[in-house]
């Protein structure tokens, strides 16, 4: 076992600290000048068409709104991240990971913006709701089904098997510190929770999800801002404190500038996904009348992932004085720290926030898979193979040590990002194009932008479902 954790460490170093760093933030810095800053320039408009979504969806209906595609996409990006990740950042690149979580999401949502635009223009009719992502745009927008197929293993492997096996992980952890509850036993409750809803497809999930992450999301953040209301006096302190040491010449010397940068923007993509390919396959979902509406819906995500929710885990552990020298990790450590704030009913309060957070996430990953596994073949036998496989990862997630379990989602993540990077990038500016389309109708008076593909001969070939 430490011959193949050292292996897999070996790999990861060379994959994120050259490759993947340099194509994310490239990437990143691209779309956004491309795009006239949408991320930041576009906001109110997140916000309007996310409330206008929420109020549209109808008990019956077939279709998802976009309202629950955004759900499902926030299930999976809230979760284990948001707790455990942040923490495991904090503790192995200190207080200026932080700084870069926010860097690579302030930057990394314009990525999200194109890559679930393209996700809405290649989508296709399925039997009970739209589907596409990365894969469809690989194959229909690129011509190469070759890559679509490989990204759909990447991700059915990273969504359905990795990452699930790192949720059930930190939920046992969790449970462990706060109740004592035997790993086995949480693990196969789990297992049975998982296969019962995924059995129900995409209708159940989204149901589920626009439930849940909704209220675990807004009850987390009002106590964060509790506590920060608390300790109002040191905000100053420890905002000083993550810029300081992210860039501050003491950290220099010592070499933890860039285990910093490393862990803020390998922690950060894994809690807000943008630019990895997740997210478009359940943007794909949604029926909406333009394309950008879902892209921008889905960028308002990664602000809400990161700069919201991991904001506050980051600001409870810094305020607490938890020790950060690495001897407590994880989400035990977020548990610590809130303790510290609260009481012991802290590390309660996040076995019971985590519960929801990853189950959430597990529910989410693995309607990532189901949708690519559907894009290689269309045989039931598989996708009934996968999901039971996919309940055996959440038991295997449930025993297996925490390096394992994120030194494989790590690799994993890795890989299935570079694919997508490389299709957006050679895409990207058909989503430019459908940006400023819409735009244009804005500026007409149309307070609801419509796609039609004719208006762009471009794109007229490509939109089957426009």
């Amino acid at each position: 076992m430490d011959i193949l954790n050292t292996w897999i460490n070996s790999i990861n170093d060379i994959l994120w600290s050259y490759i993947l760093i340099i194509m994310l933030l490239g990437c990143a810095v691209w779309f956004t000048f491309k795009t006239r800053f949408v991320q930041f320039r576009m906001i109110k408009e997140m916000i309007k068409l996310l409330g206008d979504s929420a109020g549209k969806s109808k008990n019956g209906e077939k279709h998802i709104s976009s309202f629950q595609a955004f759900a499902v996409s926030l299930a999976s990006r809230v979760g284990t991240g948001n707790l455990a990740g942040v923490a495991t950042a904090i503790a192995v690149g200190g207080p200026g990971a932080v700084f870069w979580m926010w860097i690579i999401a302030l930057l990394g949502a314009s990525s999200a913006f194109v890559e679930s635009t393209l996700a809405q223009l290649y989508k296709r009719k399925g039997k009970d709701s739209f589907i596409g992502g990365p894969a469809y745009y690989m194959e229909r927008g690129l011509g190469l089904r070759w890559m679509g197929v490989l990204f759909a293993v990447l991700i059915s492997i990273t969504f359905g098997f990795a990452f699930n096996s790192v949720q059930s992980n930190t939920i046992c952890a969790a449970w462990e510190g706060a109740f004592g509850f035997d790993h086995r036993i949480l693990g196969g409750i789990l297992t049975v929770l998982t296969i019962l809803i995924i059995f129900g497809g995409i209708q159940r999930i989204a149901k589920v999800s626009s439930v849940i992450v909704p209220v675990m999301a807004l009850g987390y953040v009002a106590l964060a801002l509790g506590i920060v209301v608390f300790n109002i006096t040191e905000l100053p302190a420890v905002i000083k404190l993550i810029v300081s040491s992210a860039f501050g010449w003491e950290q220099a010397i010592g070499g933890t500038v860039g285990a910093a940068l490393m862990q803020g923007i390998k922690r950060g993509l894994f809690s807000n996904e943008a630019g990895m390919g997740s997210a478009p396959n359940v943007a794909a979902t949604a029926q909406v009348s333009h394309p950008v509406k879902q892209g921008l819906i889905q960028t308002l995500g990664v602000f809400t992932d990161t700069l919201i929710i991991c904001t506050c885990t980051a600001f409870i552990i810094l305020f607490s004085g938890a020790p950060l020298d690495g001897s407590v990790n994880g989400v035990q450590l977020t548990q610590q720290a809130l303790t510290n704030e609260i009481g012991s009913i802290g590390s309660i309060f996040v076995a019971v926030a985590i519960l929801l957070f990853a189950f959430s996430s597990i529910i989410g990953n693995y309607y990532y898979g189901e949708a690519n596994i559907r894009f290689i073949t269309r045989k039931r036998s598989i996708l009934l193979i996968y999901r039971l496989l996919v309940g055996g990862m959440v038991m295997f997630g449930a025993l297996a040590s925490l390096d394992l379990a994120w030194s494989l989602a790590d690799i994993t993540m890795g890989t299935m990002t570079i694919c997508n990077l490389i299709a957006i990038s050679l895409l990207s500016r058909q989503a430019f194009l459908l940006l400023k389309d819409y735009v244009v109708q804005k500026r007409k008076g149309i307070k609801s932008p419509v796609f039609d593909k004719n208006s762009i001969p471009e794109l007229k070939d490509k939109a089957e479902c426009w």
